[in-house]
């Protein structure tokens, strides 16, 4: 008993700092120890066989994914690419369509492969232009950027380069292309219900008489640059990290047998994940390639910039892993401890017709919520009980990509609960408070906890994949 309150414990008050602003990094193993104190482990041992190795593996399997996507980011920030397609949409739109013009030119970005802080940094100055125009209530915009970059875009449409759609592929040698009709019904089902939701709230609070209102924190003034890139040539990066990681997966790594040499020595590569592996390998070298073409769209704009978008996405990137991976290491120690089993058979018990897709996706959904990171719940909850999932659904035949749309979608439920480091970047972005904007980024939420439960019903009536 114990036990369980000492993981009660420990996960309330990792919530807790983090959502007081404290680092993770530092918190994430403090409080892991102590829930293995209490549950009657030793300390020292705790921290350097369970959640430093853990932690490591993180960061050895995903790096490049943090490494490459900020490098990617800053590239197409600092090159203009990412805020002259902003402003086109956004100009092109209008004040009519304000709440849609920011959610597709945030889409747009993250989908081709921008890191989502980088997207609400770019497309924020336009938001706010607009919605003053429009008059609509500033507080609906977090929940609108969080729309288009939180949400379809980053673990349904197949296809995303995020990261969130590149994780299960190790588990499951499944591609980024993974489930196409579930990942694309579910994409549509968030962006309408979004949609609605937003045009109700926007409705609702015209209604009442509420406009802009009057803000002074983060307002931001835009100017006209005459130096960013045209729109079209913008997108040819974010299209040749799509096109390249497509080209590699579906039509040249598919016909590339590595085993005989990469299950040997030096390299010793895990034969079941083989596959998964070389679909990682071709998202590294997508999004290698839109840098490259990132750093020569607009020379003028790049020259003297080209160390400052390396420098700044390499550090970035290193805090952004270490966040994930000190959470992942923090999972992994609670899982470790004897109060957790009782946890993992109640969600291992969770069936769904047989299938394991409803366990997976309470699983991860919960996982991602404790955390308060998309990637690193996914990432506890497979590697805990990946295999057993894999093993359920090769027996009544159901397909790993199943598995795969499924886990990605669900990570990006609760993972925007208060605490989560993108729901508090983007306040601090915009200038607001959880208690002013907040309530609409979980309703948002709640639809994404609710679309991968509706949908492994209807995948199992329709037999759609």
């Amino acid at each position: 008993m114990l036990g369980v309150i000492g993981i009660l414990l420990a996960l309330g008050l990792l919530m807790f700092m983090a959502f007081k602003g404290y680092s993770v990094i530092f918190f994430a193993p403090v409080f892991a120890i102590l829930a293995a104190v209490l549950s009657g482990m030793a300390l020292m041992p705790t921290y350097t066989e369970i959640f430093l190795p853990n932690l490591a593996n993180y960061v050895k399997v995903y790096f490049p994914f943090f490494l490459l996507g900020a490098v990617f980011g800053k590239a197409m920030e600092e090159s203009g690419a990412a805020a002259a397609i902003a402003k086109a949409i956004v100009k092109k739109l209008g004040t009519k369509q304000a709440m849609l013009s920011v959610v597709l030119a945030c889409a747009i970005l993250t989908y081709g492969g921008v890191s989502l802080f980088v997207v609400a940094f770019a497309v924020y100055p336009f938001a706010a232009n607009v919605f003053k125009e429009a008059n609509i209530p500033k507080r609906l915009i977090p929940a609108t950027i969080a729309l288009g970059a939180f949400t379809f875009t980053m673990d349904a449409l197949p296809g995303t380069p995020q990261i969130q759609n590149s994780i299960p592929m190790k588990f499951f040698n499944t591609d980024l292309y993974a489930a196409p009709v579930t990942g694309t019904l579910g994409a549509l089902m968030i962006f309408v219900a979004g949609m609605l939701y937003l045009e109700w709230r926007r409705r609702k609070a015209q209604a009442a008489g509420e406009g802009y209102g009057i803000h002074t924190s983060q307002e931001p003034e835009i100017i006209e640059d005459s130096t960013l890139p045209n729109v079209l040539l913008s997108t040819v990066p974010l299209i040749a990290v799509l096109v390249v990681t497509l080209v590699l997966t579906k039509f040249v790594f598919v016909h590339w047998d590595i085993s005989a040499w990469a299950t040997q020595a030096p390299y010793k590569m895990d034969k079941a994940g083989i596959v998964g592996t070389m679909n990682n390998w071709a998202l590294m070298i997508g999004l290698a390639v839109g840098i490259i073409i990132a750093f020569f769209i607009n020379p003028k704009k790049m020259q003297g910039n080209v160390a400052k978008a390396l420098n700044a996405g390499a550090i970035g990137s290193l805090l952004a892993v270490m966040n994930t991976a000190s959470e992942v290491g923090f999972g992994n120690v609670i899982k470790s401890l004897p109060g957790f089993q009782s946890i993992a058979h109640a969600l291992m018990s969770i069936k769904g017709g047989g299938s394991p897709l409803l366990s997976e996706a309470v699983t991860v959904n919960v996982l991602a919520g404790v955390t308060g990171s998309a990637s690193g719940g996914m990432s506890i909850a497979l590697d805990t009980f990946g295999k057993d999932y894999l093993a359920m659904a090769n027996n009544i035949g159901l397909s790993p990509e199943m598995l795969h749309r499924i886990a990605s979608m669900a990570s990006g439920g609760m993972d925007t609960l208060p605490h989560n480091g993108a729901v508090i970047t983007l306040l601090a972005i915009t200038g607001l408070t959880h208690k002013q904007a907040y309530k609409d980024i979980f309703a948002l939420t709640c639809m994404k906890i609710v679309a991968p439960l509706i949908l492994i019903p209807l995948s199992s009536i329709f037999h759609f994949v």
